[in-house]
């Protein structure tokens, strides 16, 4: 008896940041059916920019415990709505450096995923050599003249610190203070489902379906035949010829542990069958940690909802500075914290991180440590980029907006830490022979056959900036490489070789 026939060729596990645009891309192929699956609802309009929707009983965000370090455990919420985080965030677009992609592979260097930010732009305040003026992203920045009292007083006390200023954060190696490149358009953000996955929506060939969630891929020896999913509590199994997995990293690992696909001895003291031995899967992931400095303000200037939460920013050795536009209570529905804040992030921490299945029941979310500045190089960069922070935020400049320090504010990093949302590596890349590596340089999944990887887990080291515009040149760059493709048309000029 021949197997049934596949409900799709490609099935796109996950309708965020990167599914969106894999299942946008191949569909331009009209020989190749395409089903997009999220979990989450259909609703894709991103919301004004200055509300982040994540807080206690959000519709569109899963929440996870963690434990940053130990004694130190909190939640955290991932987008789950068609255009992911993306659709949730604060709307920061800022690149991985040219020195991030030194240690990915070869085919991943800064000349070769250059012309993939460039073609998912449109940018056309920045250099060409750098950027994309047709791509479907837009990407904008708040004028100095324009910004928010806070992010003003924040560059003026910067500039007056001896920092430079940094018109295009996104050049391959900016550094210093300047205006935050952003995913959004007059206030509200462009999520890649209202930028690739909108348009795309009458292409025969292109299904999309929510509240649908996968519990693992299904296979047939180490060959993918479809994925198993939840739909209004019945399972099913739909079939496919490949799958790829844009879960985002969280949700990617876990999966791939429930599909059998990870650390042998952990899955198999949890009863589940081992198809691909995998010991990378979970292992080793990154984050920015981040603590945040409160003081009283000087003076309450009200804020538009279409305000971003974050206008500028400082990089500078590897420490971002982030001066919130807003208190977190008026930025987040539920939250309470209503101090403004100053946030000081290790972009290039030494601390990695580990996820591991809770149960063999899909349904249970991961065990999630961090395990933030177990280092001393960790501790003493927090140390020095919280004296950064106090000198920035006592300085004449900045004392048009801040009166103070409050009383009690966290002398040490382990007082008042907390994560930047940015968990990137679960699933990282790297050459077969390595046996930590869990997808090879084309982001397919080694020891298994139709299963592909494109999101941020795939990550060999989470980038030096926040990771959202890395995530969609990723999945740029494996729709091509899915396609057979090597790199997008680009002329001479724009062809940015560093």
């Amino acid at each position: 008896m021949p197997a049934p026939d596949p409900v799709a060729d490609v099935i796109v596990v996950g309708g965020g940041s990167s599914g969106c645009v894999v299942a946008a891309r191949l569909s331009a192929n009209p020989d190749r059916a395409v089903l997009l699956i999220e979990a989450g609802p259909g609703s894709s309009d991103p919301g004004p920019l200055g509300l982040l929707p994540v807080g206690p009983r959000s519709d569109v965000a899963a929440t996870y415990p963690v434990e940053l370090r130990p004694g130190r455990s909190t939640t955290i919420s991932r987008g789950r709505v068609l255009g992911g985080s993306g659709a949730v965030n604060g709307g920061y677009f800022i690149r991985g450096t040219e020195s991030d992609f030194r240690s990915w592979p070869q085919m991943w260097s800064y000349s070769q995923v250059l012309p993939y930010f460039r073609k998912l732009e449109t940018d056309r305040a920045g250099d060409p050599r750098w950027h994309g003026d047709d791509g479907p992203m837009p990407v904008t920045r708040i004028g100095r003249e324009d910004m928010h009292p806070v992010s003003s007083a924040f560059l003026d006390a910067c500039e007056a610190e001896g920092f430079g200023y940094a018109a295009d954060l996104n050049e391959p190696n900016a550094d210093g203070a300047g205006p935050v490149p952003l995913n959004a358009v007059a206030g509200r953000r462009i999520s890649t489902a209202s930028a690739y996955l909108e348009p795309s929506l009458a292409r025969p060939n292109l299904r999309v379906r929510t509240g649908i969630v996968a519990r693992r891929v299904v296979f047939d020896g180490v060959q993918a035949v479809g994925v198993e999913v939840e739909i209004a509590g019945e399972r099913r199994l739909l079939r496919a010829r490949q799958v790829v997995l844009c879960a985002g990293a969280i949700g990617t690992a876990h999966l791939l542990m429930h599909s059998g696909i990870g650390p042998a001895q952990h899955l198999s003291a949890l009863g589940l069958p081992v198809v691909s031995d995998r010991p990378g899967v979970g292992r080793d992931f990154g984050d920015h940690p981040e603590v945040t400095l409160a003081y009283r303000p000087h003076l309450r200037v009200p804020r538009d909802e279409h305000t971003a939460v974050l206008e500028a920013v400082l990089e500078t050795d590897g420490i971002e500075i982030r001066p919130y536009t807003a208190p977190f209570a008026e930025i987040i529905p539920g939250v309470l914290d209503a101090d403004p804040r100053l946030g000081v992030a290790l972009m290039r921490p030494d601390s990695r991180g580990e996820l591991t299945l809770r149960s063999s029941d899909p349904a249970d979310p991961p065990v999630i440590r961090y395990r933030y500045l177990t280092s001393a190089a960790d501790r003493a960069a927090m140390r020095s980029g919280l004296d950064l922070a106090r000198g920035l935020l006592t300085s004449a400049a900045f004392g048009r907006v801040a009166a103070e320090p409050r009383a009690g504010s966290p002398t040490e990093p382990f007082e008042n830490l907390g994560t930047s949302l940015h968990l990137s590596g679960t699933c990282r890349m790297g050459s077969e022979a390595d046996r930590d590596a869990v997808v090879d340089d084309r982001c397919r999944v080694i020891g298994v056959d139709g299963v592909l990887v494109a999101d941020t887990s795939v990550m060999p080291v989470v980038t030096s900036r926040g990771p959202h515009a890395t995530a969609v040149m990723i999945a740029e760059r494996v729709s091509a490489l899915i396609e057979g493709g090597t790199s997008p048309t680009h002329d001479a000029q724009g062809s940015g070789r560093v």
